[in-house]
């Protein structure tokens, strides 16, 4: 059978699901995490004292002590070479948004020259890649190449399969040799760990003595689109930038709103059940999957986990998605907007945080204490968005968000929280110190608070125009892009929380008795920093122009493009508190924005060379031999004395022809400057961002309205490329 639009064979992967010793087709449950070195792999390896030091670790961090790093790595390379594996490799997020590896064999010679398998607690512990091509923002010099990977041991180590072989996976954090974090997994460590402690503080200046450790949680819905391989191999600009820089609306898009929880087309039905398949055997817990809202574009969704582990686990998902969608005859897009006039991408980063009792600290819960406990978190929250807002819009900036946020699909550049009608109302309450307007809903929680009526659990309905909105016992960080790592956001994130606690904390303090606050006092507190938080609450429409006018009012930050919004990260009093948390340095600070404008410069460059040659070795050509035959035509009808459009048709395109020669070289022009500028090589990153956000994007949002215009005057048959109605339309 042929598609109809792309005329490519569909093929449906055969893959063979998991069976049990029966023959018959496993559980789910029986092959979860099968391929995963847990706690549960570890028990027949390791003693019982050995399992329990284990356990304890992966829970709350700690060191390892050699005598033990060589007892797990042994008993991780017995397991790993029982399951196939040849080859370990430590496993780090370097600031490229990717993941690295670096593949060693277990192959070693005894004294006597034999070979044999060898696997030791060095090994395991550390390894040494080369760290002088990764990014680094100045931190340290190109020929200083030395870079140090070391074992992270509350993520647990993994079996990566390929169709020949297979390799044991380590997750590392990525330092330098003077000790510089170079990933963006050891902030998210540090910052859970300071936030941790500052949560510790607050619970028990409550009366918690018994909590012992705070973590956050998170579960990242990612966002993506699948288009037929055959078609996006024929794309320059997909191919090297990951979007479409030319491409005009289909007749059809996501209008009449088909493609939003519809049936899974067969074909991508294939991928997603592959993809479930190695996803679960790597232990990562994907629970939904759906068609998003834009043709072509899809979802999953996994349960909740720790924030460092969930992170790891998108970097797989990420990967498993792009590598099966391409054995199935696909190419995933992970992009932020890969085509223009529908729906771009998103990552929504559901963030939670937990105590050591198993408490979820954003329920309400169900008793009057745990109810002032979760008001207290909730307003610390609020107080660490409102004094960081601007830095947390800084960790979702990129050229591929640029085009997303405020786009009347996607949270506006605007940071805002949206808490939902009744707890909208009882801050309010809190703040007013009258009730008396507060509606009394069903199934309302009584707060103990004698001036407060209650809050209902589920009490608001979902904003998705909002970028930090309440769920229910979770907050939403909306706005984050499909293509980026999670551990940044969650990082800034943590940070901002931290922060909101130690100011809190502070106050707590100073009016506790015995090292304990009471009720009274507390609310006296809560009422503060409710007022001076007010204005980041937002309950209404963030798409709307109304919303943008208010913010500028209420003094709201608007930094809609990356080079404003990265440059807040020059503030040190903006990003003080990052470096009061231990999270970063002022060095760190100043490096990774040098790594986030450089990323942004590049990806920029790609796309504008991409469209320069799009323009210049496909319309263009194709847009002069069609123009020709036009003119032939006009001869021909001369000679014959007979009427013929071609003429006006001739001169239409003839003016966009000369209209897209004009802006070709306008672009070319701009692009030149920097291409030539001895002060980008100088790393005068600030002027460069803000010269492409002020000449470049602009530039290229005209050549492409031009190219654009051309598609729809110039025969189908004859366009250079795949047109939106056969990328995102067709897959069965």
């Amino acid at each position: 059978m042929k598609d109809s639009f792309s005329n490519s064979a569909v093929n449906i992967r055969k893959i063979q699901r998991p069976q049990n010793a029966d023959g018959k087709q496993s559980r789910i449950a029986d092959y979860f995490a099968s391929n995963v070195f847990d706690l549960r792999a570890m028990v027949k390896r390791l003693s019982s004292q050995d399992l329990e030091t284990m356990a304890k670790v992966m829970k709350f961090g700690g060191k390892i002590d050699a005598q033990l790093a060589e007892r797990i790595a042994a008993a991780a390379r017995e397991w790993a070479m029982e399951k196939g594996a040849t080859h370990y490799c430590h496993w780090f997020q370097p600031q490229t948004g990717a993941t690295a590896e670096k593949h060693d064999a277990f192959l070693w010679f005894d004294k006597q020259g034999n070979p044999i398998e060898r696997f030791t607690g060095p090994e395991l512990l550390q390894s040494e890649p080369d760290a002088s091509s990764f990014p680094s923002g100045g931190i340290r010099s190109t020929f200083e190449a030395r870079g140090y990977t070391g074992w992270d041991p509350s993520s647990p180590m993994f079996i990566m399969e390929t169709e020949n072989g297979k390799t044991l996976y380590i997750p590392s954090v990525f330092i330098s040799y003077h000790g510089h974090a170079l990933d963006f997994k050891t902030p998210l460590l540090r910052s859970n760990k300071t936030l941790s402690l500052e949560a510790v503080k607050t619970l028990h200046l409550l009366g918690e003595k018994k909590v012992h450790y705070v973590s956050t949680s998170v579960g990242p819905e990612q966002e993506f689109f699948i288009i037929d391989k055959e078609l996006a191999l024929k794309r320059i600009d997909l191919k090297f930038s990951g979007r479409t820089v030319f491409g005009r609306k289909p007749p059809k898009g996501q209008e009449l709103e088909d493609h939003y929880f519809a049936h899974i087309p067969s074909r991508v039905q294939a991928f997603f059940n592959e993809l479930e398949v190695e996803l679960y055997k790597l232990g990562v817990p994907i629970k939904t999957r759906h068609n998003e809202v834009a043709p072509g574009q899809f979802e999953i969704a996994p349960i909740f986990e720790s924030s460092n582990i969930a992170a790891d686990h998108n970097q797989l998902a990420m990967k498993c998605i792009k590598s099966i969608a391409l054995k199935h005859g696909f190419v995933a897009l992970m992009h932020e907007k890969p085509f223009a006039g529908v729906n771009g991408s998103g990552k929504h980063v559901n963030w939670s945080m937990s105590d050591s009792t198993g408490r979820n600290l954003l329920d309400p819960g169900a008793t009057p204490h745990e109810n002032l406990v979760f008001l207290t978190f909730l307003c610390a929250i609020l107080q660490g968005i409102h004094d960081n807002a601007d830095v947390l819009r800084a960790s979702i900036a990129s050229a591929g968000n640029d085009h997303r946020l405020g786009a009347n699909e996607a949270p506006p550049a605007i940071i805002s929280a949206f808490l939902g009608n009744t707890l909208d109302k009882i801050l309010n309450a809190l703040e007013t110190g009258s009730g008396d307007h507060v509606n009394a809903e069903k199934i309302m929680i009584d707060l103990g608070i004698s001036h407060l009526q209650g809050v209902s659990k589920d009490n608001t309905d979902r904003n998705r125009t909002s970028p930090f909105a309440f769920t229910g016992n979770k907050f939403e960080f909306r706005a984050v892009g499909s293509s980026a790592s999670i551990s940044y956001p969650t990082t800034i994130l943590n940070s901002a929380v931290r922060d909101g606690l130690a100011k809190i904390n502070a106050k707590l303090e100073s009016r506790a008795h015995n090292g304990i606050v009471s009720d009274n006092h507390l609310l006296i507190i809560l009422k503060e920093v409710i007022k001076e938080t007010k204005k980041i609450r937002f309950e209404g429409n963030g798409y709307s122009k109304d919303w943008l006018d208010e913010a500028e009012q209420r003094g709201l930050s608007n930094l809609s493009m990356t080079p404003n919004s990265l440059a807040v990260l020059s503030d040190v009093n903006k990003t003080q508190f990052l470096i009061d948390a231990d999270v970063f340095n002022a060095e760190d600070i100043e490096s990774r924005l040098a790594i986030q404008q450089e990323r942004y410069i590049k990806q920029s460059l790609i796309e504008v060379n991409c469209a320069i040659e799009m323009a210049q070795t496909q319309v263009l050509p194709v847009c002069l031999d069609y123009l020709e035959k036009l003119m032939e035509n006009v001869k021909l009808a001369k000679e014959l004395s007979v009427a013929s459009p071609a003429n006006k048709i001739a001169n239409e395109i003839g003016k966009e022809v000369s209209h897209l020669y004009s802006e070709l070289n306008s672009l070319k022009l701009q692009y030149e400057k920097i291409a030539n500028d001895e002060s980008f090589e100088h790393h005068n990153l600030n002027n460069t961002t803000e010269f492409i956000a002020q000449n470049i994007v602009p530039k290229l949002v005209e050549l492409r309205n031009s190219v654009d215009l051309l598609e729809s005057l110039v025969p189908s048959a004859l366009w250079p490329y795949p047109k939106y109605s056969e990328m995102l339309f067709g897959i069965e």
